[in-house]
């Protein structure tokens, strides 16, 4: 994306720009339309029929019904959510959860307070890729473990996680299975159905929502505690007044997405690859982070040895992007991802992510690679 600054756009992992046809449909919901969707009379009744419409287009992008669908604030109260919900309704049953050491924040946050209040929390190592084997679950999970989350694409490396074979394993061992699938919905096909998840949370601003959206589906039948207690929103799940705007905005973004979804995954797939064989020409030292694995096709995760991440964002003004490794260099401490991974620590402090989007063409990522090789040449001969 060309910013109007001049700045090209290269960080859609951290969010994504509204899309037109998406504020188009949000507008109304501001002026005319500002109602509250359980008021009785006419402008009340219009909202509430636009949320079940929004509500509709949520569920046909992940294939479910839309009385599974609850609207949230985003991912991350979504994930709350989910793992909070489900340690307060199973406790009886056992206090065990499983997630991977791979995991958002957004997770790992959550089950390090409920480790606090009593909760086992086993921690799924993975392989060189990033990704997550089935053996290392099956040898984990017990009779007492009443929870598995494991986030369907990484953040930072694009990985994609075999959900299906460990929502199986969790299942089979009497285990509610949950994955946040906050980097994959838009962008590859997510099928609760196919994925065979009980939970699945959504965050509307990466798949060009606003940002203060989101959703989680919960599977028919799968009973979890609120986080949220009020009146009687959202089927009683989730208390408080609809925000009527965005949920139209991200029903509208999960439309579009639906529509998009094939064509948009082979377009940035190959802007993405062209780039990666443009930068390993280049650098032909560099490492490609879950370059062997199945990955989200618009997600570049690159290493350098000699370089730390932080030096080469310094001296990239005209493109947006970001240090894959989250790395700090007062600490000296990398990504706990690529720390997972057994990456060593110089390349995990040299490593950047690009991730393309929609409103980046050819011409664009063509651009953005000259100036990367070239500012990145730079840096490796001082």
């Amino acid at each position: 994306m060309l910013l109007a600054n001049g700045n090209i756009y290269l960080d859609y992992n951290a969010t994504t720009p509204i899309d037109p046809m998406v504020f188009e449909a949000m507008e109304p919901f501001y002026h005319s339309h500002f109602g509250n969707a359980s008021s009785n009379h006419s402008l009340g009744k219009y909202n509430r029929q636009a949320i079940d419409f929004a509500r509709e287009q949520v569920a046909g992008l992940l294939g479910c019904q839309p009385e599974e669908i609850i609207f949230t604030s985003g991912g991350s109260e979504s994930n709350n959510m989910a793992l909070k919900g489900i340690a307060s309704s199973r406790s009886s049953q056992g206090q065990h959860i499983i997630v991977s050491q791979v995991e958002h924040p957004a997770i790992l946050n959550v089950v390090q307070y409920l480790q606090r209040g009593g909760f086992r929390i086993t921690y799924l190592p993975v392989d060189g890729q990033g990704v997550v084997r089935a053996d290392d679950l099956e040898e984990i999970i017990t009779s007492k473990t009443i929870l598995v989350s494991v986030m369907h694409a990484n953040n930072e490396i694009g990985s994609i996680q075999p959900i299906n074979e460990l929502a199986e394993i969790a299942h089979a061992a009497g285990a509610v299975f949950h994955t946040d699938a906050a980097q994959s919905v838009g962008k590859i096909p997510v099928d609760v159905s196919d994925l065979g998840c009980d939970l699945l949370s959504v965050a509307g601003h990466k798949l060009y929502a606003p940002k203060g959206v989101g959703a989680i589906y919960i599977k028919g039948g799968v009973n979890l505690e609120p986080l949220i207690h009020g009146a009687n929103h959202e089927n009683g799940m989730r208390a408080g007044t609809e925000n009527v705007a965005q949920i139209v905005g991200l029903g509208m973004a999960a439309e579009i997405a639906s529509q998009k979804l094939e064509s948009e995954r082979l377009r940035l797939q190959n802007l993405r690859d062209r780039l990666q064989a443009s930068l390993k020409q280049a650098f032909p030292e560099i490492r490609v982070n879950a370059g062997n694995t199945q990955r989200l096709p618009n997600t570049l995760s690159v290493s350098f040895a000699q370089l730390n991440a932080l030096d080469i964002l310094a001296n990239l003004d005209e493109v947006m992007l970001s240090a894959g490794a989250a790395c700090h260099s007062a600490d000296g401490k990398g990504s706990g991802v690529l720390e997972s991974m057994h990456i060593p620590l110089n390349y995990q402090l040299g490593t950047i992510r690009i991730s393309l989007g929609r409103f980046c063409d050819e011409a664009l990522v063509q651009q953005a690679s000259v100036i990367l090789i070239k500012r990145i040449s730079q840096l490796l001969q001082q």
